[in-house]
């Protein structure tokens, strides 16, 4: 089967710079930002220049080779300390999604035990951040035809937030299951939830579904009872951005009450995320660090008001979906179903 890939990407690395992606300024303009600091790629991933939870690893990794030739080092102690910096600025810049600590450990591991040159220090720090992102890419695949196995042909399914090219170094987690899907002739249509505040459903997955030449409509979020109920909906495909060992899954505020629906009207609800999104230190969802972005995302769009000035607005960027409510976890590794605190171990085992 002949497969022409998406060809939309979230971040590109150019030797000496990052380029990432502005995604605040979807779908109406494309501007990319040009990263040549940790600093500054640190600042992308706070201020959703660039998120998604693989992405977000992907960039750290870059921003980690960024602070390698922040200057011409002539001595490795000092090359590390700046590194050391660089580990500590990137990981404080969203704290729920688990892929930016995992990313940024897997490069530490690489400069911190290193005795050679600097500049070989920076070099092999570049072929470890390629290599993040070239194994996300293939794990996309992976999680694509596992996950596009399990759906019945000419299927409708609900997604939410955002997990395409957008949020991954390839074709997507969840979405990544729709795209292999339809080119298999199984999707009749995708439904994408607007996801509030931030409108990533709205702006970024109705974008790529049209790109993709995908049939899809948008519904607010409001709607996905209602659509449940008046007709056949065969599958609910969402992302993650961190996963605890019990299966419960921290995914974009609004991710719970959808999957509580999904129950109510026996829906089947399947998460889709890589193994490096699997937290098995965190024991259960209670542990999962939940990001509180500001209200004014709430009571405002790209500036605009909507709400009384001063209005004080909650705004939890994440919450937690306990994996008694999850169908299926979907990585590259193949299927988890419950007992999670089994299965998921046990995908750890085939690596």
């Amino acid at each position: 089967m002949n497969m022409k890939l998406p060809i939309t990407r979230a971040f590109i690395w150019k030797k000496n710079a990052l380029a990432l992606l502005d995604q605040r300024h979807l779908p109406d303009r494309q501007i990319w930002l040009n990263c040549r600091t940790w600093q500054k790629t640190a600042e992308g991933i706070r201020s959703m220049v660039v998120r998604g939870a693989p992405a977000i690893g992907c960039t750290a990794a870059y921003g980690i080779v960024l602070a390698s030739r922040a200057k011409v080092f002539r001595r490795l102690s000092d090359q590390k300390s700046v590194l050391r910096m660089a580990h500590k600025g990137l990981l404080a810049a969203r704290p729920t999604a688990v892929n930016l600590r995992w990313a940024l450990d897997r490069m530490q591991a690489i400069w911190q035990p290193f005795e050679g040159s600097c500049r070989e220090l920076a070099a092999r720090l570049e072929a470890e951040a390629w290599s993040v992102e070239s194994e996300d890419r293939e794990s996309n695949r992976a999680m694509g035809q596992y996950g596009a196995a399990i759906l019945p042909g000419s299927a409708t399914v609900i997604t939410y937030c955002n997990t395409g090219s957008l949020a991954t170094a390839g074709l997507g987690t969840a979405f990544g299951v729709i795209w292999t899907a339809f080119h298999q002739g199984k999707i009749r249509k995708a439904i994408a939830s607007e996801t509030r505040p931030y409108l990533q459903g709205a702006r970024l997955t109705a974008w790529e579904l049209k790109s993709e030449k995908i049939p899809y409509e948008l519904i607010t979020d409001n709607m996905a009872a209602y659509v449940m109920k008046t007709e056949p909906i065969h599958a609910v495909l969402v992302g993650a951005d961190r996963i605890a060992a019990n299966g419960d899954t921290a995914n974009k505020i609004g991710t719970y009450s959808l999957a509580v629906i999904a129950r109510h009207h026996g829906v089947p609800f399947y998460v889709v995320a890589p193994l490096s999104t699997i937290d098995l230190k965190t024991i259960d969802g209670s542990e999962i660090p939940i990001e509180q972005r500001s209200s004014e995302e709430v009571t405002s769009i790209r500036g605009n008001l909507i709400a009384p000035k001063g209005t004080v607005a909650r705004h939890p960027a994440f919450d937690v979906t306990p994996g008694s409510l999850i169908t299926a976890i979907i990585t590259e590794q193949g299927m988890a179903y419950p007992p999670y605190e089994d299965s998921l171990r046990g995908l750890f085992k085939n690596r």
